[in-house]
């Protein structure tokens, strides 16, 4: 079942709004070429707020010129981790965001003749900043629940293939993810408990 959650008072959550409202839409690029962090413009007023979470002009004079032709939602507890997980035919790009709650998203370099084969990249998102991260193709994605509940939202540049899907193993000592997890084991799910490492991995070697 899910957990109730507690909701801030409106004015309390616009207050802390109010320093992100307004701002153009800025790109950034990460560590990783091609992995971005992207912050929407936001509009707000005494209402509360409105952004475009897509608009395809805008995104595509940013750099970010996918297709996508799938939206997913998904609903995670506090602790939850998914991932390190992609498609190894019919690989997704793909543009991730939180409605609720807040995640830390990672993505993973998995081409073998890219210069960064191997690294990661993390970000804090979250229903409150607004951020999104852009995680093109040859890249393993996934991401660890911080609040009490999150609902993550991402597009996918192609369908969901299960029998091309794959999990890199979360906690690859090759990799070295930092996940954050303040000591606690996190919640998987039998295919990510049984994920490969880097090292037996079926990767994308152009």
């Amino acid at each position: 079942m899910r957990p109730v959650i507690a909701l801030n008072h409106p004015a309390d959550i616009f207050e802390r709004f109010q320093i992100q409202i307004n701002k153009k839409m800025i790109v950034e690029q990460t560590s990783l070429a091609g992995v971005l962090v992207v912050r929407p413009d936001v509009f707000g007023d005494e209402r509360g707020f409105f952004l475009e979470s897509y608009q395809a002009e805008k995104y595509s004079q940013a750099g970010i010129t996918d297709t996508f032709v799938q939206d997913n939602h998904s609903g995670s507890r506090r602790g939850t981790l998914r991932g390190l997980h992609y498609q190894i035919q019919h690989p997704q790009t793909k543009l991730v965001r939180v409605a609720v709650g807040e995640i830390y998203d990672v993505a993973v370099d998995i081409r073998r003749k890219s210069e960064t084969f191997g690294q990661w990249f993390g970000v804090r998102l979250s229903a409150e900043n607004k951020k999104q991260l852009f995680v093109p193709k040859g890249f393993a994605h996934g991401f660890y629940v911080l609040s009490e509940w999150a609902e993550v939202l991402y597009k996918a540049s192609d369908f969901y293939a299960p029998e091309w899907e794959r999990s890199l193993l979360w906690n690859d000592p090759q990799v070295g993810i930092d996940w954050q997890l303040a000591g606690e084991l996190p919640i998987l799910s039998e295919r990510d408990k049984n994920g490969k490492s880097l090292q037996e991995a079926v990767i994308f070697e152009d």
